[in-house]
């Protein structure tokens, strides 16, 4: 284990059998559970402003996003699974959870198998899953220098210029090959569908945070997921796609910091 420090958060390194995460602490609120979707695209700001008032504990996916090993991606249902181990070694018999696209599933997932543990729930942008018939784009076939114009509202931004691999710097094209065949492992074809059949389980409040020009999932499916969750609502950002933390941060730092205080 190993423990850095700034004047506000400090940091240090948990890893308990195949998962590691940053713990970042600040704040005495309640312990955040926070799970990224694939590649992790900048959280580091948002996670900062969580850790103020919580500790965090952001989880490396084992296999992918920030794991440097790409060879085995688990599925939803071996995360879950994980994560329940790493919060009984950690003690925490009950948790605040936030999970962004492929991570919001998997936070819907075991917010659906352990509801007494997960006490509130945050879904940013989640993968369609909960319907084993949602319509999603054939992502398989789009190249990674594509990729901006899917999930940004504004494919033409800086921002987007960030995301794209430029045409002539073949290191660069593999590398986001690489990610895109990390997010691809992840949720096409995903093994293990089916949580329509358990979403009713969730009894955790819930906030649902979806950007209005999510190219990847349409947010007509937000209101059908919400609706189908307890005790739950709903905030549509404008100017923002699947990526809402980069496009939007400051609504969506609001959102999620009013909700779990």
């Amino acid at each position: 284990m190993t423990t850095t420090a700034t004047s506000e958060v400090s940091e240090r390194i948990v890893e308990v059998g195949k998962i590691r995460a940053r713990v970042l602490v600040a704040g005495t609120g309640d312990p955040v559970l926070f799970l990224h979707g694939a590649g992790g695209l900048f959280w580091d700001p948002f996670l900062d402003a969580l850790a103020a008032g919580h500790t965090v504990y952001a989880v490396e996916h084992p296999g992918g996003g920030d794991s440097d090993a790409l060879t085995h991606l688990p599925g939803i249902w071996e995360l879950v699974l994980f994560y329940d181990e790493l919060l009984d070694v950690l003690g925490l018999d009950t948790v605040q959870v936030v999970g962004h696209s492929f991570g919001g599933m998997v936070a819907a997932e075991l917010a659906s198998n352990s509801p007494r543990r997960v006490t509130r729930l945050v879904l940013v942008a989640p993968i369609g899953f909960w319907r084993d018939d949602t319509p999603i784009p054939d992502i398989a076939g789009i190249p990674p220098d594509s990729l901006p114009g899917l999930v940004l509202a504004d494919p033409t931004s800086p921002l987007a210029a960030m995301l794209t691999p430029p045409a002539d710097d073949p290191q660069a094209l593999f590398e986001a090959a690489m990610r895109m065949a990390s997010i691809l492992h992840f949720i096409w074809p995903i093994p293990d569908k089916g949580l329509e059949r358990r979403i009713h389980r969730v009894s955790a409040p819930t906030l649902l945070i979806w950007g209005a020009q999510d190219k990847l999932v349409d947010p007509v499916y937000a209101e059908e997921f919400r609706s189908r969750l307890r005790d739950s609502r709903l905030e549509i950002i404008d100017g923002a796609g699947h990526l809402p933390q980069l496009e939007a941060p400051d609504a969506v730092r609001a959102h999620v910091l009013g909700f779990l205080s």
